[in-house]
């Protein structure tokens, strides 16, 4: 039964997700914030129609203003380095997650979705606040509590690895290189250097079909 929502950026985690869950997925959202890699946002589209998956473009451009990161237009440089650097803060969108579970879950209990998925794992604990259990937890009673339709949030990757997801991935058979996309930059190519890019190598090491430009 088609009853779920998912928050789905075009990265690898959350269209592995996408992936696993299909056949229990009735929406697809996606956010557009004012991220440098906007391109991320064609990748979610994409997965969405050859999965027969009703997809939807949030448009939050309005606040880009009012939120400072260097993950958006107006800030400053992406930080190169591994995920767990302390300049990849610089890239955290204060609340981001939040921000966009509060919108999905109003949009699921008024769709009939019985629960959200988003695609947080392990990896991003270190440095962003909004994918850890400490925030998920609470986040899921909140809109559970705050629904008619006591809305489920499942979060299945929060203690799972990026590497264990790229292998559930590689199991069900997806084209990380042509079908996702990761780097913050936002480039032609993925550019191989900064935090998200080096955390995608790390975790499709062995099957990684992504042309980076570090390595042309």
């Amino acid at each position: 039964m088609r009853d779920k929502l998912i928050v789905t950026s075009g990265g690898m985690d959350s269209i592995t997700l996408l992936y696993e869950q299909k056949d229990n997925i009735k929406r697809a959202l996606s956010f557009w914030y004012g991220q440098k890699h906007k391109k991320e946002l064609d990748f979610a589209r994409c997965n969405c129609e050859k999965l027969g998956i009703s997809w939807s473009l949030i448009d939050l451009s309005s606040l880009l203003p009012d939120l400072k990161s260097n993950l958006l237009y107006g800030g400053g440089d992406i930080p190169e380095g591994h995920y767990e650097d302390e300049n990849q803060k610089l890239t955290v969108v204060p609340f981001r997650n939040g921000i966009m579970l509060s919108i999905a879950c109003g949009i699921a209990e008024s769709c009939g979705c019985k629960s959200v998925l988003i695609a947080n794992h392990a990896g991003d604990h270190a440095i962003y606040p909004d994918c850890r259990d400490t925030f998920i937890e609470p986040m899921a009673n909140a809109m559970k509590y705050g629904t008619y339709a006591r809305i489920v949030l499942e979060a299945p990757y929060t203690y799972k690895t990026k590497r264990d997801i790229g292998l559930i991935g590689h199991d069900l058979g997806i084209d990380y290189g042509n079908d996702t996309w990761t780097c913050y930059k936002g480039r032609v190519r993925h550019c191989g250097k900064c935090g998200a890019c080096t955390e995608r190598r790390e975790a499709l090491a062995g099957f990684d079909n992504t042309v980076y430009e570090a390595w042309l």
